[in-house]
C-alpha cells in the first residue's frame, strides 16, 4: 500500500483515551486504554518522513522514528519492530511513562499538532509481543568476561541487555525483593502494570541474564569481593537520596517522601504486607503534595485511590504556560503546563507557593503555613529572585503530607564509599566520556551518573556504558554507541 503523502494535511492527531474517571479511580489498572491497529496505522500517518528528522535529535535513544512509521502505516509491523528493538531495549515502558521529547522535536509540530511518536512506539512493541516476533536471542558464543551491574532500573536492565547481545556473561544485582528498581516500585500500576516489567525480567533471563534480588551490594556483599569476581561493573543505583524540607515543624508525624509514599503504595497493590506502624494511608485525610513534577502528580493519582478526603498540589515556581514560549523554541523540549490523567482524577493546583512551616499537635501535622511569592529580576539579578508577597500568608489543613520534590544525588554511604569513586560537584559519581568511574573497571549510568532524569534516558545511558564496557574488556567492540 503507498503512503498518502499528504496524510498529514487530511488527518488531525488523536490521542489514546483514558478510561472513565469513575471506573479507574477504582482501581489500580492502567488508565489508558489500548490503541487499535487501525489508530496507530492513521497517526503513523501523519508523519512526514522529513528530510532532517529532529525527532531523532530529541530523542535519547535515536530512535528510527519517520523509519518505523512508514513500516506500521502499511502494516508491516515485523520490520517496524526491527527498526524499534534496534535502539531501545525498554519501548514497552518508554511507550508508557516517556514524556516524549521527540513530539515536541517533530517538524510537523512547528504549525499543527506532532505526530503521536510514542503512542506508536507502544502499539508496535505490544503488537510485537502479542504476535511473537519478541523471543529470546541467546547469544551463540561467550566471551568469558564477567559483569557486574548494580541496580535493575532502566539503565541497568539495558546495560545488561546490550552486554548480554555481546556475549558477555552479566549478573545484576538489586537490593529490593524483586528486580525492576524505580519502574517497579516507583512508577504507581496505574501507569505502568507490573506484569510489563516481569514479561522483560522473563526474556532476559531467558536470553541468560542472572538476577540476584535482596542483595545490598557493599553491604550484603562486600565491594572488594565485587572486584576480584568481576571484569568490570557498571553501577546504575539510581539518584535516591531525596530533597528535604528542613523547615520548622518537620519533625511532626504525617510527612513522608514521596518515594517512601509511592514504594509502600505499590508493594500493597502486589499483595504485599505493610507494618501497621509503618503504613502511609490517604484514606479519609487531607492530603497535601509538595512539588508539581510528575512524581507529585502519581502521588495525587495514588492518593485519590485511596480514598483521600481532598488532595491539594503546591508548587513553589510559577504556573508554566500553555503553549511554547521565546524561551523555549522548536525544538527544544518546553517547560509546559501538563495536566495529568491524576489530576483529572481529583486535585487544587496552586502555583508561586512557599511553604514556610508545618504546624501540629501532639506531635501530628495539622496543616501548612504557606505564602505567595513572585520571581523578580533587576538590575543587580539577572536570573529571577524569588520573593514573598508582603500579607500573603495563609494555611492549609493537611494530616498526611508528602514531599516531592526531586532528589539531590545517590546514596553514598555502603557501596559507593567502599568503592572510593569520585564525586561531582552535584554527588553524583564522576566518570569521564567513556562513562567509567575514578576507580578503574568501574563503571557508571543513568540517575547515579547524570542526576535526576528521564526513563528513556537511563535507557540510552545504560546502553553507552554497555559500549564503554563493551571496549574496555576486548580492545574493539561489537555494541553500538547508542
Amino acid at each position: 500500500m503507498d503512503k498518502d503523502v499528504r496524510a498529514f494535511l487530511k488527518t488531525q492527531r488523536k490521542t489514546l483515551s483514558y478510561r472513565p474517571v469513575c471506573e479507574r479511580i477504582k482501581d489500580y489498572r492502567e488508565v489508558v486504554a489500548p490503541p487499535s491497529a487501525g489508530h496507530t496505522r492513521e497517526q503513523a500517518s501523519r508523519c512526514m518522513n522529513c528530510g532532517t528528522p529532529f525527532c531523532h535529535w530529541g530523542c535519547p535513544v535515536g530512535n528510527y522514528i519517520p523509519e518505523w512509521n512508514d513500516l506500521v502505516n502499511p502494516g508491516q509491523l515485523k520490520k517496524a519492530f526491527d527498526l524499534l528493538d534496534a535502539t531501545n531495549n525498554l519501548p514497552e515502558i518508554t511507550g508508557r511513562v516517556c514524556p516524549a521529547p521527540c513530539e515536541y522535536a517533530c517538524v510537523l509540530g512547528i504549525n499543527d499538532d506532532p505526530v503521536t511518536i510514542r503512542e506508536n512506539e507502544l502499539s508496535i512493541i505490544e503488537s510485537a509481543f502479542s504476535k511473537g516476533y519478541v523471543a529470546p536471542r541467546i547469544p551463540l558464543t561467550r566471551t568469558g568476561k564477567k559483569i557486574a551491574v548494580i541496580g535493575s532500573g532502566p539503565a541497568g536492565l539495558s546495560c545488561a541487555a546490550q552486554l548480554n547481545k555481546a556475549g558477555h556473561t552479566v549478573t545484576v544485582y538489586e537490593k529490593a525483593e524483586k528486580a525492576g528498581g524505580i519502574l517497579r516500585y516507583g512508577i504507581p500500576d496505574f501507569k505502568l502494570e507490573k506484569y510489563v516489567i516481569d514479561r522483560r525480567l522473563s526474556l532476559l533471563e531467558k536470553e541468560g541474564i542472572r538476577f540476584v534480588t535482596s542483595c545490598d551490594v557493599g553491604k550484603d556483599y562486600a565491594a572488594g569481593k565485587l572486584l576480584e569476581e568481576y571484569d568490570a561493573v557498571c553501577l546504575a543505583g539510581g539518584s535516591r537520596t531525596p530533597r528535604d524540607l528542613p523547615i520548622e515543624g518537620r519533625e511532626l508525624s504525617g510527612i513522608h517522601f514521596a518515594m517512601d509514599y509511592l514504594t509502600q503504595s505499590n508493594k500493597r497493590v502486589a499483595g504485599e504486607t505493610v507494618a501497621t506502624e509503618d503504613l502511609i494511608d490517604a484514606g479519609g485525610k487531607k492530603v497535601v503534595v509538595i512539588g508539581g513534577g510528575d512524581t507529585g502528580s502519581d502521588c495525587v493519582g495514588t492518593a485519590n485511590r485511596q480514598g483521600a478526603a481532598c488532595v491539594v498540589q503546591i508548587e513553589v515556581m510559577s504556573t508554566p504556560p500553555e503553549c511554547r514560549t521565546n524561551e523555549h523554541p522548536w525544538p527544544s523540549y518546553p517547560m509546559l503546563l501538563k495536566t495529568s490523567s491524576s489530576h483529572e482524577e481529583g486535585v487544587e493546583r496552586m502555583w508561586s507557593v512557599l511553604t514556610r512551616r508545618f504546624i501540629g499537635r501532639g506531635g501530628c501535622v495539622e496543616k501548612i503555613e504557606c505564602a505567595r511569592v513572585e520571581f523578580v529580576t533587576d538590575e543587580k539579578n539577572a536570573c529571577p529572585v524569588m520573593q514573598e508577597i508582603p500579607g500573603s500568608t495563609f494555611e492549609i489543613e493537611a494530616d498526611l503530607i508528602i514531599l516531592a520534590i526531586g532528589f539531590v544525588h545517590p546514596a553514598h554511604p555502603g557501596l559507593l564509599t567502599e568503592l572510593g569513586v569520585a564525586f561531582d560537584r552535584r554527588g553524583n559519581v564522576q566518570t569521564g566520556d567513556d562513562y567509567m568511574s575514578s576507580v578503574k573497571g568501574v563503571f557508571c549510568a543513568g540517575d547515579m551518573r547524570r542526576g535526576q532524569s528521564l526513563v528513556v534516558w537511563a535507557v540510552a545511558e545504560g546502553r553507552r556504558a554497555a559500549h564503554h564496557i563493551d571496549n574496555y574488556l576486548m580492545g574493539e567492540g561489537i555494541l553500538p554507541e547508542m
